[in-house]
């Protein structure tokens, strides 16, 4: 029992071990990231409320049916009622019970900005002691109320909600592109550190072999003392090195593994992508492009048309209100409920309100000109954000089209030191090069190592950065909007 025991925590280890072990890619990282991190998690939530506000408003421009219930109203008191025989007022005690029910259906008309209802309703009344009770009834009654002068809210709501949503989705996509360059800034992270703890390796078992050959060396008397006590200085801090860049690693790594939402203790190994392909994008075209789908230029509009709308408001308030309702229908009363819905008599309603300010000491006015001057700080503000995001579209294109020659020259730099290298220390162990060359010509391969992953990075960042700022995907030349599937792109 207790080997099988053994021999199932052997297999259960090395199943969490593997679980633990994972390779990425830059693309397999990205994936990960806008669909598992929880940056992308909250970005998805904020969508959904976006999108069940949207569904809200387009709900509120369909008719409604609502119930409205009062199943039971009792109360006993004390009331003042006035006697005209004797001419006094007296009080009695009373005691009532009510109950009423209806069913309305209401729709609201955009293009007037008013309400038009139909509804029926029932109710009873009973006065206690004296046995009297009642049943009022209207069996149908169908109206429309309109403010004749005032302030529209449904024709400002008709233009700001679709614009409102259609920016969340944007917005969507955006935070998604952010996440995509957020994504790719740690996993070269971790790849920097890990070609530094790797050329620290290489670097211990370099040095280690280097100070043995010195040792023999310097026994033919081929090297100076001081020379072999340099060697051994280059092996010790070489070991030193190779403990901090594997903390270094450990962190890279875990920083990876948190924001891709993995277990803490879980070992990454990444792989560098390829050089990438040639690619010119177009400044005008990117500019072109950010205007029509960068989510910044919808936010703008809808801050116009909000501040619009408040003009648009304050202005009508500051002349006078008024109203106009009208409503025509059946109703009855009877003491039972039968009687109650026989011999309808017709009921016309009509009423109209105004209200007219006369003396403000100019609220009103004063509260229409501070919505005109926030309409005008509105545009201007806007314009100057347009510019803002313009000049970050351009020079992130110029940027991205200079990294592509950065990184062939990165690659090349990266060869020729590495060959360089190989040359000198081989030329060293035979006595034919000194030592301050093979320094000079390690440092240079490191050098190349970590500016050919930086060349990468920036390309890759910049990259994402334009997909971010345009949102549109210049590889397939597609709108990353009409590639996106709202409905199950967040599930």
């Amino acid at each position: 029992m207790k080997l099988l025991l053994a021999i199932l925590s052997i297999f259960l280890l090395a199943e969490t071990s593997a679980a633990q072990s994972v390779t990425l890619t830059l693309d397999k990282t990205i994936t990960l990231a806008t669909d598992s991190s929880l940056e992308a998690f909250r970005n998805k939530n904020m969508y959904l409320a976006s999108y069940w506000e949207y569904r809200t408003y387009q709900a509120n421009r369909l008719p409604g049916l609502t119930l409205n219930l009062t199943p039971a109203e009792y109360y006993r008191d004390i009331t003042k009622r006035y006697n005209s025989e004797l001419d006094i007022d007296e009080y009695r005690k009373q005691q009532y019970f009510f109950a009423e029910g209806g069913l309305t259906v209401n729709q609201n008309l955009d293009w007037l900005g008013g309400s038009f209802y139909v509804n029926s309703n029932l109710a009873y009344h009973n006065y206690g002691e004296n046995k009297y009770k009642q049943f009022t009834s209207i069996p149908i009654r169908i109206g429309y109320n309109q403010s004749l002068i005032g302030y529209n809210p449904f024709k400002w709501e008709k233009k700001i909600e679709p614009l409102r949503y259609e920016k969340a989705k944007k917005e969507l996509l955006y935070n998604m592109e952010y996440v995509s360059e957020q994504a790719t800034t740690y996993f070269f992270a971790l790849a920097m550190a890990q070609a530094e703890y790797e050329l620290a390796k290489e670097n211990v078992a370099s040095t280690d072999t280097l100070y043995q050959n010195g040792l023999q060396r310097h026994k033919i008397a081929s090297i100076t003392q001081a020379d072999l006590l340099t060697l051994r200085l280059d092996a010790v801090n070489a070991k030193n090195t190779l403990q901090n860049t594997e903390i270094a690693l450990k962190r890279a790594m875990f920083a990876l593994a948190s924001y891709l939402n993995f277990e803490k203790n879980t070992d990454i190994t990444v792989h560098l992508p390829t050089r990438p392909y040639n690619m010119e994008i177009s400044v005008d075209q990117a500019i072109q492009l950010a205007r029509e789908n960068n989510p910044a230029f919808l936010e703008l509009r809808q801050q116009i048309l909000e501040a619009q709308q408040i003009v648009d408001k304050t202005k009508k308030e500051a002349l006078f209100n008024a109203s106009f309702g009208a409503s025509v229908g059946f109703n009855q009363v009877a003491n039972n409920f039968r009687n109650a819905y026989r011999d309808l008599l017709q009921q016309d309603i009509v009423s109209v309100s105004l209200s007219i300010p006369l003396i403000d000491w100019g609220v009103r006015k004063g509260k229409y000109n501070v919505a005109r001057n926030n309409l005008n700080v509105t545009r201007i503000s806007a314009q100057q954000e347009e510019l803002t995001v313009e000049e970050e579209v351009i020079m992130t294109v110029s940027d991205f089209n200079i990294q592509q020659n950065l990184i062939l020259s990165a690659e090349e730099a990266l060869d020729l030191a590495q060959m360089a290298y190989a040359e000198t220390k081989q030329r060293f162990l035979i006595g034919s090069s000194d030592l301050n060359s093979l320094t000079l010509s390690l440092q240079r391969q490191q050098e190349a190592q970590r500016n050919y992953i930086s060349a990468l990075q920036n390309y890759w960042l910049s990259y994402y950065k334009i997909r971010k700022l345009t949102l549109h995907d210049f590889e397939t030349g597609i709108s990353l909007s009409h590639t996106f599937d709202y409905k199950h792109g967040i599930q």
